[in-house]
């Protein structure tokens, strides 16, 4: 029997086809991806068949990611977030949020690695900046965490994120003044910023200078009442200036914003002891609140005074220390200052 040919070569394509079979695609992105949602290859599977595996795929998200973040679950977002930046390391807000889920899980050193690393792909990351000066003086590495806190305000002169860093950066270098100075700046921009208030009261709390302390802190509990470490401050810088019945509201005060709050429960013990003696006049804190915000107002007039217009007619600060003449004024995490004995 003669053979077709061409049935002979269509067999032969079709056999070559069946043995070569498709190609495996597990390591590509997905179609409905799209540029933020890469696929990550996790752990390898048992596919049942002796001695064979095939990878698990897992998509990670920027928005998972985050979402992890923003519920507490930090050791979950460094994994999400690590994943992330190995897909897309080319995303310094990756990096930066890898970083924020270190610090905040407890993992210092690795949070300044990331920031580091959102850092080196854009040396203008403000919030990497910040954040990471927020890490460095955590450590007590505060010199270091000046000098970025200076080149984001050389971006953002008006910052009062920044110009609140600068004061914790300041008072950590000892430099008191300027400390104070920077929170001064900050209030200019914000006078609504009860955390340089509560900061400043601090400074004065530390340099026993407790009578100044008490107009900023007065202020800072008439803007936010609920907030316990506000009125811990305040009623330490009561106590310390003879005020022992004002005092002890305060504390009362923060006790019934938190009852956990053990530095006001042991200060309020220690101001109902009886061993206080009796207060000898009354403190009117509301005129106290009230006189801070005049100061305020005064520290604006002296800033504006101290500014002067340039040949195009905009305004630049007078030559000098550039750490304080450069800057003139939110941060994204909470300030734990407080005082307590």
């Amino acid at each position: 029997m003669s053979r077709n040919p061409a049935v002979s070569w269509f067999a032969l394509v079709a056999l070559l086809a069946a043995a070569c079979g498709p190609k495996d695609r597990s390591d590509t992105t997905s179609a409905s991806a799209g540029a933020s949602t890469p696929v990550v290859s996790g752990a390898s599977t048992d596919t049942g068949t002796s001695g064979s595996t095939q990878p698990e795929v897992r998509t990670v998200t920027y928005e998972k990611a985050e979402s992890a973040f923003a519920s507490g679950k930090y050791s979950d977002a460094v994994q999400q977030f690590s994943l992330y930046t190995e897909s897309r390391p080319e995303n310094p807000w990756g990096h930066y949020m890898l970083g924020m889920s270190a610090w905040r899980g407890g993992e210092p050193e690795r949070a300044l690695s990331a920031f580091d690393r959102s850092l080196e792909l854009d040396p203008t990351h403000r919030k990497s900046l910040f954040n990471s000066s927020r890490v460095l003086l955590d450590l007590g590495r505060a010199q270091e965490a000046l000098e970025r806190i200076e080149k984001a305000l050389v971006q953002e002169p008006m910052s009062n994120e920044g110009l609140r860093l600068l004061g914790r950066a300041r008072y950590q270098l000892g430099q008191v003044d300027q400390a104070i100075e920077a929170y001064q700046r900050a209030l200019v921009v914000d006078e609504h910023d009860v955390w340089s208030m509560n900061n400043i009261g601090l400074i004065y709390l530390d340099q026993n200078r407790s009578s100044e302390a008490l107009a900023p802190l007065a202020r800072a509990v008439e803007l936010r009442g609920n907030a316990p470490v506000f009125q811990n401050n305040l009623g330490m810088a009561l106590e310390r200036c003879g005020y022992p019945v004002a005092a002890a509201k305060a504390y009362e005060a923060a006790i019934a914003a938190d009852s956990t709050y053990q530095k006001s429960s042991v200060a309020l013990a220690r101001v109902t002891s009886g061993e206080q003696r009796p207060e000898s006049e009354t403190v009117d804190l509301d005129t106290l609140a009230q006189q801070f915000v005049g100061q305020i107002e005064t520290w604006r007039s002296s800033e504006a005074a101290t500014s002067v217009p340039d040949s195009a007619g905009e305004i630049v600060q007078p030559a000098g220390d550039s750490t304080t003449s450069s800057i003139e004024a939110r941060s994204d995490s909470v300030e734990h200052c407080e005082c307590g004995e």
